[in-house]
């Protein structure tokens, strides 16, 4: 490929929307272009990428007995009613009627198909285990989507299910699917990725692991231990606390006035955070009914765990005078208003907490959870915090990274195959519905995620195994000098013919320029073809990552490219 016919521009200026560097650099190298939000059009070099990606996440999928399939984008309403799934998800899912006025769904994820897909097929116990997967377009419309790639509305994805006849079996497929996702990260040049165990939300089942890169610029809050391997989404983290015994004191009423958050309190009564009790309050989307969680005053309450326990979605409240709470004052002795009332496990056997007393500009001091607030019982709500307790190992060392979520797996059990009615005859004569599995990875996001971990001030420093091309070779001044021109259109001929991935810059312009588009594409082999060197009879070689640079003789220079090139395939 010659660059003067790469559709797309490459320029210098950091676009002011762009806010991480995949991002920029993705814009700015002429990777992609947007089209309205979280939605873009892909040119040739991220084309390229993608397509490497893709066979990478192929080649292990098949290794592991998976069998290419390929579902609808568009499917009819009725398959996800089945499911019970276009009702219980918001807005994320894109509905819309066809000219018959049929309802219809775009495919956000493709449980329920697969499900439609072999349910007929697979009637015995001897049709089992399988896995399909497909690579598919999908579009789920987000509320936020931000930073290129990392967070769209459309986007492809590769996703998988494993159907299998018990858990156990679940079970061994899913170690090898885990297995096989970290070999598809180290090809694709991420070892660094790492799995956290993680919650399933909308897609159901109890155990999920999400792969993840550590970054500052992720999304997600990722809870590690540094005196085990611990590792957890903070979503699905469990907070473990030593509660203190404080000695006796009598429960007291205590006038505070201007004392409505914990803050403001603490300062007031010359406490710690960790002495009070806090009430967060929310709502069930379904109804407004009012739901009060008591914590204790320095945490955070975990909207996932809160939610997962309820059953339903929730909202910040909107708290009225008719509702029987008092803003700010709100305690867990003497309520009464019409709530669903929850504590945190933070609070059980904790005494001496100020709370509270549901009385404006009043507070109580004295708390004691067993002797005032008989028969509560306590449920994990709350976030983990750095230098919390490790669920596996006991100590105080968890740590709280960003990250971005590459992966996810899920052991959904029978969640579609039950709601869908797909069944098959056990060797012992029983009907039973088989157990799924589920293993997604999203294509772009992946892309952005490489660029993230691999770049410098200047570009992208792709990896061999996904770069666009394998070797960028700079021909300086081809358009105004024989030799130069000879020599760089010769080692493009040969290079091409002996398999090697090239784009050829011979434009006519100045060599900042076209090192600098050289840079932004980030192929990981540069060849330099100039009338400086050549009167020494070399070309130069050097590697985007600047690991590497040396000039080798133009006879023989294919050879030495080739091997220069495998070599650098198996870094």
């Amino acid at each position: 490929m010659k660059l003067d016919r790469l559709v797309g521009e490459r320029f210098k200026e950091r676009p002011s929307d762009c806010l991480v560097d995949s991002h920029a650099f993705m814009v700015r190298g002429g990777y992609m272009k947007f089209v309205t939000t979280g939605i873009f059009s892909s040119y040739m070099p991220l084309k390229r990428i993608t397509r490497k990606i893709e066979q990478i996440m192929r080649e292990e999928m098949d290794a592991v007995d998976g069998q290419e399939v390929s579902f609808p984008v568009v499917m009819p309403a009725s398959m996800w009613e089945e499911s019970g799934r276009y009702e219980s998800i918001g807005k994320e899912l894109m509905r819309f009627s066809d000219r018959n006025d049929s309802p219809l769904v775009l495919g956000m994820t493709h449980e329920e198909a697969a499900v439609h897909l072999v349910r007929e097929f697979a009637k015995g116990y001897k049709s089992y285990p399988f896995m399909i997967y497909q690579i598919q377009t999908k579009f789920r419309d987000e509320a936020r989507p931000r930073a290129g790639l990392i967070r769209v509305r459309e986007f492809t994805m590769k996703d998988a299910y494993s159907f299998h006849t018990s858990q156990e079996d679940l079970e061994q497929y899913y170690d090898r699917c885990h297995k096989a996702y970290e070999r598809i990260y180290a090809r694709a040049g991420l070892p660094e990725v790492v799995s956290v165990a993680s919650d399933s939300g909308m897609m159901g089942g109890k155990i999920s692991h999400e792969f993840m890169l550590l970054t500052p610029i992720g999304e997600d809050s990722i809870v590690l231990c540094d005196e085990c391997d611990y590792r957890a989404n903070m979503e699905a983290a469990e907070n473990i606390l030593v509660t203190e015994k404080k000695a006796d004191a009598p429960l007291e009423k205590v006038h505070t006035p201007g004392a409505h958050t914990i803050e403001e309190l603490t300062a007031f009564l010359g406490c710690k955070e960790a002495d009070t009790c806090k009430a967060v309050v929310y709502q069930r989307n379904a109804d407004d009914k009012y739901i009060v969680l008591f914590l204790r005053g320095d945490l955070e309450a975990n909207e996932t765990k809160l939610t997962n326990f309820l059953g339903c979605d929730i909202h910040p409240a909107f708290i009225t005078e008719e509702s029987g709470l008092c803003a700010g004052f709100i305690g867990p002795v003497g309520l009464d208003a019409d709530a669903i009332v929850l504590y945190d496990s933070s609070l059980k056997g904790a005494n001496g907490l100020a709370c509270g007393a549901n009385e404006e500009e009043h507070h109580m001091t004295g708390l004691d959870m067993d002797r005032d607030v008989p028969g509560a019982e306590f449920h994990d709500f709350a976030k983990v915090f750095v230098g919390g307790i490790c669920p596996k190992c006991g100590k105080p060392a968890l740590r709280i990274e960003r990250g971005i979520e590459v992966g996810n797996i899920f052991q959904l059990g029978t969640k579609y195959t039950e709601s869908m009615n797909m069944t098959y005859t056990d060797q012992d004569g029983s009907v039973k519905h088989p157990i799924m599995g589920c293993y997604g990875i999203g294509v772009g996001r992946l892309a952005a995620a490489i660029c993230e971990a691999h770049h410098d001030d200047y570009g992208p420093i792709w990896p061999m195994s996904v770069a666009p091309w394998q070797v960028h070779l700079c021909g300086v001044r081809a358009a105004d000098t024989a030799e130069v021109r000879e020599v760089s259109d010769k080692l493009y001929n040969d290079l091409q013919a002996a398999g090697v991935e090239v784009i050829y810059d011979d434009r006519k312009v100045n060599p900042g320029v076209m090192f600098s588009d050289a840079d932004l594409l980030g192929v990981p082999v540069r060849v330099t073809v100039s009338p400086r060197n050549l009167k020494e009879n070399v070309i130069e070689v050097t590697s985007r990552d600047k690991s590497f640079s040396a000039k080798i003789p133009v006879e023989g220079a294919l050879e030495e490219l080739l091997k220069i090139v495998e070599d650098f395939k198996k870094r």
